[in-house]
């Protein structure tokens, strides 16, 4: 008797094991196709959109984005800070390419530096208008027009953070 049971329990467990061992069989298949199809559509997808924007829709910013690159934006001198670490550490023969993706994002970086610093300045000015309070709306358009003038300082003061920043991670620097 305890042979019939072992039989039936045996019987009982191999056609579940054979069942469990093809649907991890299937399940690892469908892991690795769909592994495929995902690399195959990001890389479909990258191709196809190389030049996304990391800006928002309707955002009222300027942008960094140099419209009709020439070859000296393509290969122009660090400035500011830039230029003086590039000629101690590069010996003077350090290149920037102003339309690359890197820069543009090292110029966001200042942008975000000078506003900080425009707005601590700001925090010292008196807050009252006529009417003796700051509205909604001018706390808005001032948060707007700080941040404008922090962009438009950066592209054209030449502090040159942002070069230094390019340098040091294209690794010129």
């Amino acid at each position: 008797m305890i042979e019939a049971v072992t039989q039936n329990t045996y019987t009982a467990q191999h056609p579940a094991n054979k069942h469990a061992a093809k649907n991890t069989q299937s399940f690892s298949q469908l892991l690795d196709s769909l592994k495929t199809e995902s690399a195959r559509f990001s890389t479909a997808q990258e191709a196809a959109h190389s030049n996304l924007s990391t800006r928002l829709p309707g955002e009222y910013l300027s942008s960094f984005e140099i419209v009709n690159p020439t070859d000296a934006d393509r290969a122009a001198q660090p400035k500011g800070m830039g230029a003086a670490a590039a000629a101690h550490q590069a010996g003077g023969k350090a290149v920037i390419d102003k339309t690359s993706q890197l820069y543009q994002q090292a110029l966001e970086l200042e942008s975000y530096f000078v506003k900080i610093m425009l707005d601590s300045m700001r925090s010292t000015l008196g807050k009252n208008t006529l009417a003796g309070k700051e509205s909604f709306a001018g706390q808005m358009y001032d948060d707007m027009m700080y941040e404008e003038l922090s962009r438009t300082m950066t592209k054209n003061a030449g502090l040159g953070l942002a070069d230094q920043i390019y340098l040091q991670l294209n690794g010129q620097a």
